[in-house]
C-alpha cells in the first residue's frame, strides 16, 4: 500500500467520523427539541387566558428561535472542522447546554409556566397533607403517638409549668405575708 492510499483512507475514516459526529449532533439536537417542544405544550396548555396563551407561544418562539441559532452555530463550526480548523468537542456540547439554558429561561419566565408550576405546588401540597392525614390515622389505630399528640403534649406540659410558676409567686408572697 502506498503512502498515497493510506492518506486517503485516512482522510476517508476522519470524514466519515466527523459526519457520524454531525448526524449524533442533529439527532441530539432534535431529540432536544422535542423534549422542550413537550414541556413547552405542558405548560401552556393549562394556561385558559388567551393573553396567557399568547405569552406562552410568544416564549416558545423565543426559544425556538435560541435553538436555530444553536443549529446554525452548530453548521458553521463544523464547516470549520471541514476545512482543517481544530475544533473541541466540548464547544459542540457547550453550545448545546447554552442553548437549552437559553430556551428553557424564555419558556418559563411565561405566566403560563408560572401558573402551572403554582398549580403543581398546590397539588403536591395537597398531597402532602393528604398523606399526612392518612399516616396520623393509621398511626392513631396501631396506638402509636402522632405529631398531632405530640405537640398536644407539649402544649400541656408550657400550661402545666406556666400555671406552676404563678402558684409558686403566689406561695413566696403568703410565706412573706406570714414572715411579717
Amino acid at each position: 500500500m502506498t503512502d498515497s492510499s493510506a492518506d486517503v483512507q485516512n482522510w476517508n475514516a476522519m470524514v466519515e467520523r466527523w459526519n457520524e459526529q454531525f448526524l449524533e449532533a442533529i439527532e441530539g439536537n432534535m431529540e432536544a427539541q422535542a423534549q422542550f417542544v413537550e414541556s413547552w405544550a405542558d405548560a401552556v396548555g393549562e394556561a385558559t387566558d388567551d393573553g396567557e396563551m399568547a405569552e406562552g407561544v410568544e416564549g416558545y418562539a423565543r426559544a425556538y428561535d435560541a435553538w436555530m441559532t444553536a443549529s446554525t452555530q452548530m453548521a458553521e463550526r463544523m464547516n470549520d472542522v471541514l476545512e482543517g480548523e481544530d475544533v473541541e468537542l466540548e464547544e459542540f456540547r457547550d453550545i448545546w447546554l447554552n442553548t437549552a439554558n437559553e430556551a428553557f429561561k424564555e419558556v418559563m419566565s411565561t405566566t403560563a409556566f408560572a401558573k402551572m408550576t403554582g398549580e403543581t405546588v398546590g397539588d403536591v401540597l395537597e398531597a402532602q397533607q393528604q398523606a399526612d392525614e392518612a399516616a396520623e390515622t393509621t398511626l392513631r389505630s396501631l396506638g402509636f403517638a402522632t405529631e398531632s399528640d405530640v405537640l398536644e403534649v407539649g402544649d400541656r406540659l408550657v400550661e402545666l409549668e406556666r400555671r406552676q410558676h404563678a402558684v409558686e409567686e403566689k406561695l413566696d408572697r403568703v410565706l412573706e405575708a406570714l414572715e411579717e
